[in-house]
């Protein structure tokens, strides 16, 4: 009984109703939620890190496709070590900073080997400490 007057009720209400809250999630975002944080751009540096590669691209080809907007020092393909692909990014370093300027305006959001790829500033490499050896040694008494 219950649920041919709930039936009723939805049906009364408005095909826009019924399938809304079909579709409804549930789920409403607080009002009051901080905004994510932006994402802060790296200072200019020589160094530029390039995403989207294709697993295709090789360092010859990155150097080559940079090497038009100024003296690329050296361009790399980041590899995995067992295919031997390109894990879809790598680094390309001027010689001075207008130059990588030009490269990362030239070359940001356009094509490479079919797929478009992103020039930034490289940011700093952060070091970490070695972890600490906390294993044991098995066959010592």
């Amino acid at each position: 009984m219950a649920l041919t007057m709930r039936a009723a009720a939805a049906a009364a209400a408005g095909p826009t109703r019924g399938l809304r809250r079909l579709f409804s999630t549930g789920f409403v975002p607080p009002m009051n939620s901080p905004p994510p944080n932006p994402r802060v751009e790296a200072e200019p540096s020589t160094n530029l890190f390039v995403s989207g590669l294709n697993k295709r691209t090789t360092s010859e080809g990155l150097h080559k496709a940079f090497s038009a907007f100024g003296e690329v020092v050296q361009a790399r393909v980041v590899t995995d070590r067992v295919s031997g692909f390109s894990k879809g990014f790598g680094f390309v370093r001027y010689s001075t900073l207008e130059d990588a300027a030009k490269g990362k305006q030239g070359m940001d959001g356009q094509f490479l080997d079919g797929w478009v790829i992103f020039a930034e500033y490289a940011r700093p490499r952060t070091t970490t400490p070695p972890p600490e050896n906390n294993s044991t040694q098995y066959g010592r008494y």
